[in-house]
């Protein structure tokens, strides 16, 4: 499909309370569980997304969006979470992330985004050129893509539990 903001949005909206909604009041077992070595738990997932809340999209945005000449993206830094959630409980996480996007809506929405807008450029480390319409549709797909990664590391906590059923499971297979 076609990027489109108001599409986009509402996306961006919902991730927030998809994650309270699957994730509060669960386990520790469901929470703190990875896929194993060099992994993330549904814990860590949601740490990135607020080190991304503070610290990528918005600032990304505004440096397209600036009329200045540095259009070059500060690297982010993926692992992040690892420092910034210690002795923090999901309960806070989550309440951090919702919080943040929902500032980061309000800050997006009032910009001047347009189809000319769509199209101004900034500077990716590892990329080199991008657009805003890349860079916001990105942020969609992250959400998804983080979301999609909770259930399966959810799910392959019962991988060795469904018994012959697994061969029907394609999201514990991966």
């Amino acid at each position: 499909m076609p990027f489109d903001l108001e599409k986009a949005i509402e996306i961006l909206t919902r991730t927030p309370e998809v994650l309270a909604t699957l994730l509060t009041g669960l386990s520790d077992e469901w929470i703190y569980q990875n896929e194993g070595e060099e992994t993330w738990s549904p814990f860590d997932v949601i740490g990135h997304l607020i080190h991304g809340e503070k610290t990528d999209w918005i600032q990304r945005i505004e440096i397209i969006l600036d009329n200045g000449n540095d259009k070059e993206f500060k690297p982010f830094d993926r692992f992040a979470q690892f420092e910034e959630s210690k002795g923090k409980n999901l309960e806070q996480l989550l309440n951090e992330f919702r919080d943040l996007r929902q500032q980061n809506l309000m800050i997006l929405l009032s910009k001047p985004i347009d189809k000319e807008t769509l199209a101004l450029k900034g500077i990716h480390p590892a990329f080199g050129q991008v657009t805003l319409k890349q860079l916001l549709a990105t942020w969609v797909a992250h959400d998804l893509g983080h979301l999609a990664q909770i259930a399966r590391v959810m799910a392959k906590q019962y991988a060795d539990e469904v018994g012959p059923w697994k061969e029907y499971l394609p999201i514990l297979h991966k």
